[in-house]
């Protein structure tokens, strides 16, 4: 890669950012597609989000993504937001325009593409989401976005779950999805199976020793588990999946998607399959998996 006077910028702001495999990505797909482009993280202290916003914007940054804890706070300071953003609340995604940024989500976009990849439908499924939170939520919408028949939320505060249930209801115009206490798994139907996607932070590096729910009978019931948690790339959740006879996926494919989606705003050029699965492997590299 060579650097000049004409190479744009792109990168990543959160607090912490010293983690992100987001580089590797990006620096991959803009080598191999021949773009004068190079990818930074930026760590931006608590409180200093709108300044780094405008800052990105005057030194003409080309686009940045957004981590924790700036998804939703990085909003106010945007020239404009997408509708599917809006909805969800949440931005990870800013694309240069000639008044500001505009933002965008590509974590859920990204989400349904890796999740085509690995052949996992959602038109018609049972879900069951582990957690209320913001990720469960805007799993929540898309998984009515696309066609989900029944979607459970399971949370250790049944109120939130509720609270979460009626809003994706308000917005999907239907009442496909409902809020439960955690423990009430054990009543769902015997013998109906369910598509299970854990949206928490629970068995996360460096607790990796953990899952929301460890009971074999509640795997019993998943017939796909997928699992948000990319590092480490084999969770506990996913172990008892396929323990209990069900096939389990990682976040790994959605961070590479959600990373491709965002490239191709930036630069309006397409990533082909090809270059997906070459920036797929130098991400794994730099996480050390084989």
């Amino acid at each position: 890669m060579i650097v000049n006077g004409y190479t744009r910028t792109c990168g990543l702001i959160g607090n912490p950012v010293e983690h992100t495999m987001s580089p590797a990505i990006h620096n991959t797909l803009a080598e191999a597609m021949g773009e004068n482009l190079v990818y930074l993280p930026f760590h931006v202290p608590r409180g200093q989000v709108g300044e780094a916003v405008r800052g990105a914007y005057a030194l003409n940054l080309l686009g940045l993504n957004v981590t924790v804890p700036y998804k939703s706070e990085v909003i106010p300071f945007l020239k404009e937001t997408d509708p599917l953003a809006e909805t969800i609340g949440a931005v990870n995604t800013l694309v240069r325009t000639k008044e500001g940024f505009k933002g965008y989500n590509t974590d859920m976009p990204g989400l349904y593409r890796a999740m085509c990849e690995d052949g996992v439908g959602i038109e018609g499924e049972k879900i069951l989401i582990l957690g209320a939170g913001g990720v469960a939520r805007a799993v929540a919408i898309l998984a009515a976005r696309y066609g989900a028949c029944r979607i459970i939320l399971l949370n250790r505060t049944p109120e939130k779950a509720r609270k979460v249930a009626d809003e994706v209801n308000a917005i999907a115009g239907g009442e496909p999805a409902e809020g439960m206490a955690l423990e009430n798994y054990q009543s769902l139907p015997a013998g109906e199976r369910y598509l299970a996607i854990q949206a928490t932070n629970v068995g996360m590096f460096p607790k990796t020793d953990g899952a929301v729910i460890e009971d074999a009978a509640f795997y019993h019931k998943i017939h796909t588990g997928y699992d948000l948690i990319f590092n480490p790339a084999e969770t506990k959740f996913m172990r008892l999946t396929r323990e209990n006879g069900g096939r389990a996926f990682g976040g790994l494919k959605m961070l590479l998607y959600q990373g491709i989606i965002a490239y191709e705003l930036w630069t309006d050029h397409q990533v082909s399959r090809e270059l997906a699965e070459k920036a797929y492997i130098e991400m794994r590299k730099a996480m050390h998996i084989q």
